[in-house]
């Protein structure tokens, strides 16, 4: 008698609470404490003598290509970059340490919210080897100290969760699919800064909603009733909202319109890009 063993290496997740969704307490504790995880949008002229906004958009951008070349959760990358701006808004950092507190904050993020989490070895090897995991464990520790070890960190996605859990929506998946699309592209941009990411998760509905919603008829919301629905659950000014949104919509269409291909569509995995080796500056 042979026995057959159906177990295989299945990633078992939660299902989401009802109640944690559903109850205005929770939404109301994220709103007072998103203003505690937001990093100072001015620190690259204020902190950091060597870091650029281009050198954010390509570190973040190998940081996106990584988390998903590696399918990890849809928390990790925002959680990550998070990281990355709140110690970036506190420590002077070398352009050549860049890639390095990228790899470290993804290694942090992805221990928090994965059920597998990205290795040490496996991050190195994402840079060229450019880096070791001595330092990326003696970096690690030097991350948390500076973030107090205060992980737990308020993203856009968080509110995301909450949005549709309120909205009755046609083709809700899609709509929140390309509502995540959108929150990962302001991630890699350094212009989104200064928007909170409850401000962020409404722009991105409101965006990924006329984008999926411009043709069709009989809709359950219109878009004017969407948008004051919005500002009422994350209690954003109603310009502010339209700027975040219009802005989101414009770094869209450059990045369709400029953007190269992807390593990652090229069956290649992402490497160190080149402009953060220092002796190419």
């Amino acid at each position: 008698m042979e026995l057959l063993c159906c177990e295989g290496p299945r990633v078992r997740y939660a299902y989401q609470d009802p109640v944690l969704l559903g109850d205005d307490r929770v939404l109301e504790n994220l709103l007072t404490t998103e203003e505690s995880y937001i990093p100072n949008c001015g620190y690259f002229s204020i902190v950091q003598e060597e870091i650029k906004p281009h050198m954010r958009r390509i570190v973040t951008t190998w940081m996106l290509e990584v988390c998903e070349e590696q399918m990890c959760e849809e928390e990790v990358f925002p959680l990550s970059v998070n990281y990355l701006d709140r110690f970036l808004s506190i420590v002077p950092t070398r352009k050549n340490q860049l890639q390095l507190l990228g790899a470290v904050c993804m290694f942090l993020a992805s221990k928090l919210k994965e059920t597998s989490p990205l290795s040490a070895e496996k991050l190195c090897i994402y840079t060229d080897n450019s880096i070791t995991c001595q330092e990326l464990v003696d970096w690690e520790i030097l991350v948390l100290g500076k973030l107090k070890w205060d992980l737990s960190a308020v993203t856009p996605y968080d509110f995301l969760q909450q949005i549709f859990c309120r909205l009755s929506l046609p083709n809700v998946n899609v709509i929140r699919k390309h509502a995540a699309t959108f929150i990962a592209l302001c991630c890699t941009d350094e212009k989104f800064l200064m928007y909170a990411p409850s401000t962020i998760a409404a722009a991105s509905v409101c965006a990924a909603f006329n984008g999926l919603t411009a043709n069709e008829q009989n809709q359950t919301w219109t878009r004017t009733e969407l948008v004051s629905f919005l500002q009422g659950l994350t209690k954003v000014e109603p310009e502010y909202l339209r700027s975040c949104q219009d802005l989101m919509e414009e770094v869209l269409q450059i990045n369709v319109n400029d953007a190269p291909s992807s390593k990652v569509e090229n069956g290649r995995a992402p490497s160190t890009p080149t402009d953060l080796q220092e002796i190419h500056f």
